[in-house]
């Protein structure tokens, strides 16, 4: 066989899974545009929905809950967003689906069988996310952002406890603002619930291991303070709220990779590819570093290798 041919022939698989890789491509991008057009016909709902947050903080105040639009095209944009974030939403799980049909066939069975629940969590606990930002932590956001209205009489400006009588300072919302941060708090919390999916899956992979994780834990709670400080507003209480549950994922991440650790020892055991004789003479000689017969075991050892 020729050279020509050896390239021909390495070549062809790679040119068919560029070929499968194009039509799943295809197959998500339609996907994707037709749940932008079903969310694009139903974005002023959508959106009415997205503002209860806001009128339940106004409402407490007696205010009404109104927005406005700053340009002639902002109402058109606030519903391409709505459509973009709406028609990813719907079209994630076909997507996902397709994701899989490309990589489950280069996967052996048990691989398949490891890897599929990831696929689900993922959705699931970004809608977890999702579902919490927008019914826990923004309500608690514009509370504490429109705690700084000023109601006056007059419009006179006074200072110290009078204040509540005097420049009057409402809020009057763009529509489009108001949609960037709600969708903000949604994504941020979404991701951050995917880290018990993420570290789990790198302990499947054996990348990361629970021992280390544990390990690294007080720069994970810097991390975390850090990540609760840049993604909620500077509220001491939501801060709180995000640190609780991140953290807790965090810990949960831990539990999840230990038992992975457990399931792979038991099966690694079961086959007879676990020495727990290294094991016992490691921990022993551990516990034991300055016995004479451990030290003696050491050398024999040493004289063997």
């Amino acid at each position: 066989m020729s050279n020509t041919d050896e390239i021909d022939d390495s070549t062809a698989p790679l040119i068919e899974h560029l070929a499968e890789l194009r039509s799943r491509l295809i197959h998500s991008v339609v996907a994707f545009v037709i749940g932008m057009v079903i969310c694009f016909t139903v974005a002023t709902p959508v959106f009415n929905f997205l503002t209860a947050p806001l009128c339940d903080v106004l409402a407490e105040s007696g205010q009404d809950c109104s927005l406005i639009f700053i340009s002639p095209q902002e109402g058109f944009f606030v519903a391409i967003k709505i459509s973009f974030l709406g028609g990813f939403i719907l079209a994630f799980p076909y997507i996902g689906f397709q994701m899989w049909r490309f990589v489950a066939p280069g996967l052996y069975k048990n691989e398949k069988g490891a890897f599929l629940p990831f696929m689900i969590a993922s959705p699931f606990m970004f809608l977890l996310g999702a579902s919490f930002a927008f019914y826990v932590v923004t309500p608690l956001a514009y509370d504490f952002f429109l705690g700084f209205q000023q109601f006056g009489a007059e419009g006179e400006a006074v200072v110290g406890e009078q204040v509540n009588q005097g420049l009057s300072v409402v809020f009057q919302g763009s529509a489009q603002e108001y949609l960037n941060l709600t969708i903000k708090f949604i994504v941020a919390f979404g991701l951050c619930f995917q880290l018990p999916v993420l570290l789990t899956l790198m302990g499947k992979a054996g990348l990361v291991s629970a021992e280390g994780l544990a390990s690294v834990r007080k720069y994970a709670v810097v991390a975390i303070l850090v990540l609760a400080a840049l993604v909620t507003p500077p509220d001491v209480i939501t801060q709180i709220i995000l640190f609780v549950v991140v953290y807790g994922l965090y810990e949960v991440s831990i539990f999840l990779v230990r038992r992975v650790e457990a399931k792979r020892e038991a099966k690694l055991r079961a086959e007879g590819y676990y020495d727990d004789e290294d094991d016992t003479v490691e921990t022993e000689m551990e516990a034991h570093p300055d016995d004479p017969l451990m030290a003696e075991f050491d050398a024999e050892d040493g004289r063997d290798k």
